[in-house]
């Protein structure tokens, strides 16, 4: 039987419209470290660690937002943490920086997994999920 040759996810890039304001989405609210930034195309890189975004500035106006239901492309993006006291404090934090959230920490189907859905500055649609073990 053939072996994947992939191991895992390196980064996943963004298009983002607001660029400084997602940035500081990941860095200032989830404490992620901004790894570095390319002023060039611009594009910050920012990571927790055990996965890297890279978030690409759109460089025409006017911004057409994705549409999950319209649109092929990313629908969302599914960050994990460690439990559900995490999750809780995330949903806090969320709340108290006025981030809009779609729904507030809830089980998934019929659990034990718990998720939450948000969007960042840009209207990318971010989860947070605690698998439950």
């Amino acid at each position: 039987m053939d072996m994947p040759v992939t191991r895992g996810v390196h980064h996943i890039g963004l298009t983002v419209s607001k660029l400084e304001e997602s940035a500081r989405f990941f860095t200032t609210i989830l404490a992620w470290k901004e790894v570095r930034r390319r002023e060039d195309y611009p594009a910050i890189f920012v990571s927790d660690g055990h996965i890297m975004l890279t978030l690409w500035a759109t460089k025409e106006e006017p911004f057409i937002a994705f549409d999950k239901n319209r649109n092929v492309g990313l629908h969302h993006v599914a960050l994990a943490v460690a439990d559900e006291t995490g999750l809780n404090k995330t949903y806090e934090r969320l709340k108290e920086h006025h981030v809009e959230i779609e729904f507030s920490p809830e089980l998934l189907g019929a659990g034990p997994a718990k998720h939450m859905m948000c969007y960042d500055p840009s209207g990318i649609r971010v989860e947070f999920i605690w698998p439950g073990n």
